[in-house]
């Protein structure tokens, strides 16, 4: 037999489940080792996610990668003398959970900066501006973030920041990214008034007077954000990145998609790394206005290593679902005259699409209403046409609402759509702006797995928790955390979400060769959960917790 490498192994050695890879030849269960494991899981209950062999009970590590799997007297039987044995006591663990969109580099960034506003009163928001006011220079911005106009009684308006901090700009970031909402001196400052012109692909909210209420969208965001803008240090990345990857961690993910990256938020994960300080892995996505200078420097997606590695090229079709400003063929419940926004030309989404595929790049466009949908499957569509390549794996970020025709060409075109996990139950408050019916088709995931698509899950966090237990609950039961169910047609089964959270998140980013299942070669992520996810209530299920996270064979995390 050949010397044996750290990715390297024997491939059988029971006739049940004791599998691994890299030789082709079987073996039998006394076989002898030429590596002994670094760590033993015995006695549990582990779910490997992979059709050949789903349940066993042990694996065994080796260099942060499963080394083995079978019974745990299989497994036991090649330890060593240095080998780590953990006895599980009979818990379920699965593999790591992939967050397939979200924003962690930033988010970890704004968990240090600014006002957390995820309060369910007004009032509790205006408090905590209030006091960071205080310890503000007068004029100076007082930046807030993680506000969800749903979860409060009415949105905030500009005359309730107002009346916390007159002195200051006050600007708030809704937790979609697509809203914020500013007081009177911001409006002032930003030299927007009651006559200033509706902004290109964007949205300048009004009351019922006609008067400017504070709510701001999309491109109209931009000179606010200009006001706003402070430039984060490097440290700051470094330190924004260490924060964010301990919360996800804490709750199973182990892997995730930085959907807005850029040089610096991609050097932030990379100092996280060296530091010894980023527990999860990233898969950075770049953002269009870097595309020139990563193409100058002959970069494209995959490059970078096991822990941080460059993505698809983010661009953008529409708004957002959670802050209404989707480009739907509909007008919205509450809004007769209103269909959502264009971000972008369909001239420029072309123009960018086809300079990143040339390059090499994945592309990933954020595209939630059927309209934005549309335009972007046809951009995609042109581009086979025009210049094919071979599994470019084109991504629709978000992808929420779908009919069958949609459906139908994001399957012959290969593309994999990015739907939110934890919809609807954590934005159920405004799940009724879209009315029951057109709800029967967002977050489609029943009619995409039958159609023989296989969506991942994500959170876009700071949009909604990452959180792979509210995942679960929201794929398998379609019922808000206030108890109304909604689309329970796209209800789908409690393995079919673990999957979704797994391995299609590995696929959507090239990774599935390394990740997302529990398999001999495959990276030693995994968690260990409090209760059985199979055994427990589908009502019950964001009550599960993470107890213990391993990423590359170290816990991470441990509760």
């Amino acid at each position: 037999m050949k010397a044996v490498t750290q990715r390297s192994y024997p491939i059988r050695l029971s006739r049940r489940s004791f599998i691994a890879a890299g030789v082709a030849a079987a073996t039998t269960a006394t076989a002898k080792w030429q590596v002994e494991p670094d760590a033993v899981l015995h006695n549990g209950a582990i779910w490997t996610v992979s059709d050949r062999v789903p349940e066993v009970e042990a694996l065994a590590i080796s260099g942060g990668r499963i080394m083995a799997l079978g019974t745990s007297a299989e497994m036991l039987a090649l330890a060593g003398a240095q080998t780590r044995k953990i006895d599980l006591g009979k818990k379920r663990v699965t593999p790591g959970f992939y967050d397939a969109h979200s924003h962690p580099v930033l988010s970890g960034v704004e968990h240090l900066r600014k006002v957390a506003c995820d309060k369910s009163s007004i009032e509790a928001i205006q408090k905590d501006i209030r006091e960071r006011a205080a310890k503000t220079p007068a004029g100076k911005p007082v930046l807030g973030f993680l506000y969800d106009d749903g979860k409060t009684p009415q949105p905030l308006s500009r005359w309730d920041l107002d009346k916390a901090a007159p002195e200051h700009p006050v600007m708030i970031i809704h937790r979609g990214g697509h809203t914020m909402f500013v007081n009177s001196l911001a409006l002032k400052m930003a030299g927007v008034t009651d006559g200033t012109p509706q902004p290109e692909h964007g949205q300048y909210f009004r009351d019922a007077n006609g008067k400017l209420n504070g709510r701001i969208a999309d491109h109209g965001m931009e000179p606010f954000e200009k006001l706003a803008a402070y430039e984060p240090s490097r440290e700051d990345y470094r330190q924004g990145t260490a924060l964010i990857s301990k919360m996800f961690v804490s709750k199973g993910v182990t892997s995730a998609c930085d959907a807005d990256g850029n040089p610096a938020t991609f050097q932030g994960a990379q100092d996280a790394r060296d530091a010894g300080l980023l527990k999860i892995r990233l898969y950075n996505h770049t953002d269009e206005a870097d595309l020139d200078k990563m193409i100058a420097a002959g970069l494209h997606t995959g490059f970078g290593d096991e822990w941080v590695r460059l993505g698809a090229v983010k661009l953008y079709a529409d708004g957002s679902i959670s802050e209404r400003t989707a480009w739907l063929s509909e007008p919205y419940e509450d809004m007769p005259e209103f269909r959502g926004l264009q971000t972008t030309s369909p001239e420029q989404l072309y123009n960018s699409a086809r300079k990143a595929h040339l390059a090499g790049w994945q592309i990933g466009v954020h595209a939630n209403g059927d309209l934005a949908i549309d335009r972007v499957l046809s951009v995609f569509e042109r581009l086979q046409k025009e210049s094919p390549r071979r599994d470019p794996r084109f991504r629709i970020e978000h992808c929420t609402l779908l009919n069958a025709d949609l459906i139908r060409r994001i399957k012959s075109i290969g593309a994999i759509p990015i739907p939110f996990a934890g919809h609807v139950y954590f934005p159920g408050d405004v799940m009724h702006f879209y009315g029951e019916e057109r709800t029967r088709h967002m977050f489609a995931m029943r009619e995409l797995l039958d159609a023989g698509v296989r969506p991942p899950s994500s959170s876009d966090y700071t949009a909604s928790p990452s959180e792979p237990m509210m995942w679960l609950q929201s794929q398998v039961t379609r019922t808000d955390y206030q108890g109304h169910t909604w689309g329970a047609n796209q209800r789908i089964t409690l393995k079919e979400a673990v999957r979704a959270g797994t391995l299609d998140g590995a696929t959507a980013s090239f990774e599935e060769h390394i990740k997302g299942t529990l398999e001999p070669g495959k990276l030693a992520d995994l968690v260990v959960w409090d209760r059985d996810v199979f055994k427990t209530d589908p009502a019950q299920l964001v009550t599960v917790k993470a107890e213990r996270t391993m990423v590359g064979g170290q816990w991470m995390y441990e509760s």
